[in-house]
């Protein structure tokens, strides 16, 4: 156990961020005697993905990055006593830990000591059926489940560490788990401390998006500038033994940490800021303080936490049927009423079929809805470059691909002048949210080597 401060930076906020700036973070750790380092890439459905990998190939699973995000690093961080904690190993976390093994070997290092977490995947029939029961057995069960997951806690990455891991990997643990985990091995923290429990939370909420909280989500050219946003830089949290912590960035990188980006970031996703509710701890951040104490050094305090939640969050993904898009030009004159006409006749003629959106990319899309009311109730206007979408979803694999087929038939059925026609059909993934009792859905962690 140690009580001075601990130094954790973030190397990447989600599945497909960049690369190239995990090694400025560690860079900037070993520097500055840093502790441990996280890579955050899960999201909702990055899982479900995961897990159809897994399904099609045993060895699969695991972050798809996992090579090009360790490679640069793996030999830095083993060598400067710089831990690794992430949720990479998404829906196969030994297959990862088997790969990182590898990868140690193929660059001539040690061995790392690698533990694996588990606990997180919800497949045995009492877990099932009391979700079954959460849901309505008549909505359940008309979902063909692709996966089942429950939020785990900072607790067995812990105890890992404490054991002597150099790396844990984790499925589906909490995204603020993957700091408030190493802070309590670092600092000895008692598991029910619930105000430097609800302090580091927050520290890992704030890392756990990369680059948002150093400017990437909160530059608006014109009203809040972010230099650099070609080489934004990772975030590094120091968290004291109090509770207390300063967010800054990799060194000699673009972006900014101010009060701004680390506010905006605070109350990301937060339902409601006097109770964030995690797997480890309820955060409350309603009376919190944010000071720039130098540039790109933001220091934050008066968090605290309360009683953590009776029972966990579980995400469920299952199929969905089929999404079919397909999109196509107009330009010139009229080429907004050409797209509108365009739209009206795929919908007519595939509307009984299936629920279809139309979209006119530059005039009205975000904005719009699914039934068509927004577009609808905008004239045209005289856009003259215009791209219609149009999307459907259907249980049938031929029926939605329908749409693939009319859009692509307007080249010569009209309206005039369209072009430029690109089609997709995927399966669909849709997600529902549950809970279920921590007795009922245990966590665990041991070694590779004994895995």
């Amino acid at each position: 156990m140690e009580t001075n401060s601990f130094k954790i930076g973030c190397a990447t906020g989600f599945s497909g961020d960049r690369s190239d700036g995990v090694l400025p973070v560690v860079q900037s750790l070993v520097e500055n005697s840093g502790h441990a380092l996280i890579f955050e890439t899960l999201a909702e459905r990055t899982l479900a993905l995961a897990q159809l990998a897994k399904n099609r190939n045993p060895e699969l699973g695991y972050e798809p990055l996992l090579v090009d995000l360790l490679k640069p690093v793996l030999g830095i961080c083993l060598h400067h006593h710089i831990r690794i904690v992430s949720n990479f190993g998404a829906a196969n976390p030994l297959a990862a830990a088997r790969r990182i093994k590898t990868l140690a070997q193929e660059l001539g290092l040690r061995a790392p000591r690698i533990a694996v977490l588990s606990g997180d995947q919800l497949v045995r029939t009492d877990q099932l059926d009391y979700l079954r029961e959460q849901l309505g057995p008549s909505h359940f069960d008309r979902m063909d489940i692709v996966s089942a997951n429950a939020y785990q806690g900072a607790h067995e990455i812990a105890q890992a560490l404490l054991a002597g891991a150099d790396i844990v990997v984790a499925g589906r643990v909490a995204d603020p788990s993957l700091v408030l985990g190493p802070a309590l091995a670092h600092f000895g923290w008692a598991p029910n401390d619930w105000h430097k429990l609800g302090c580091a939370t927050m520290a890992g909420h704030l890392l756990e998006c990369g680059t948002q909280v150093t400017g990437g989500y909160f530059s608006v050219p014109g009203l809040k500038e972010v230099p650099g946003m070609d080489n934004l830089g990772f975030p590094i949290a120091e968290i004291e033994a109090s509770g207390a912590m300063t967010i800054t960035k990799a060194s000699a990188t673009g972006g900014i940490v101010s009060e701004q980006t680390v506010k905006e970031q605070l109350l990301y996703e937060v339902h409601d800021p006097a109770a964030y509710l995690t797997p480890d701890v309820t955060a409350d951040i309603s009376q919190v303080k944010v000071e720039q104490t130098a540039p790109d050094i933001v220091r934050v305090g008066g968090i605290t936490g309360h009683q953590r939640p009776d029972t966990l969050k579980v995400n469920i993904c299952h199929h969905g049927g089929w999404l079919a898009e397909a999109e196509i030009s107009y330009a010139g004159v009229q080429a907004e009423a050409r797209a509108r006409q365009a739209a009206d006749v795929v919908i007519k003629r595939l509307g009984q079929r299936m629920q279809l959106r139309a979209d006119l990319i530059g005039v009205v899309s975000i904005l719009g809805d699914d039934h068509g009311e927004y577009l609808r109730q905008h004239s045209p206007s005289a856009a003259r470059d215009v791209r219609l979408r149009i999307a459907g979803t259907h249980a049938q694999k031929e029926i939605a691909e329908g749409v693939l087929r009319e859009v692509t038939a307007l080249y010569t059925c009209g309206p005039a002048g369209g072009g430029g026609v690109r089609t997709s059909l995927r399966p669909r993934l849709n997600s529902v949210s549950s809970h279920i009792p921590r007795d009922l859905a245990p966590a665990n962690w041991r070694f590779l080597e004994e895995a």
